[in-house]
């Protein structure tokens, strides 16, 4: 899943055969970060964000909770 990523690098991503599924196709991009691992872990896909807020999965990390990966990927702006 992707989520909080411009819609170049899915474009891009999807060029590449990559299978991509945003939050927002999904329905799930107003979700609570919680919930968004939640429905990543459902779908069995990894969850990319440029979100600097990554809170959520280092308490489920902490608390041994299971997720799917998190892919964070940070913007360089000039």
């Amino acid at each position: 899943m992707v989520h909080h990523v411009p819609k170049a690098i899915t474009i891009g991503l999807r060029l590449r055969g990559i299978d991509i599924l945003t939050s927002y196709e999904d329905g799930t991009d107003q979700l609570d970060d919680d919930l968004l691992l939640k429905r990543a872990h459902e779908l069995k896909r990894a969850l990319f964000t440029q979100d600097d807020s990554l809170a959520k999965a280092a308490k489920c990390q902490h608390e041994g909770s299971t997720f799917s990966v998190v892919i964070y990927g940070q913007c360089l702006r000039g």
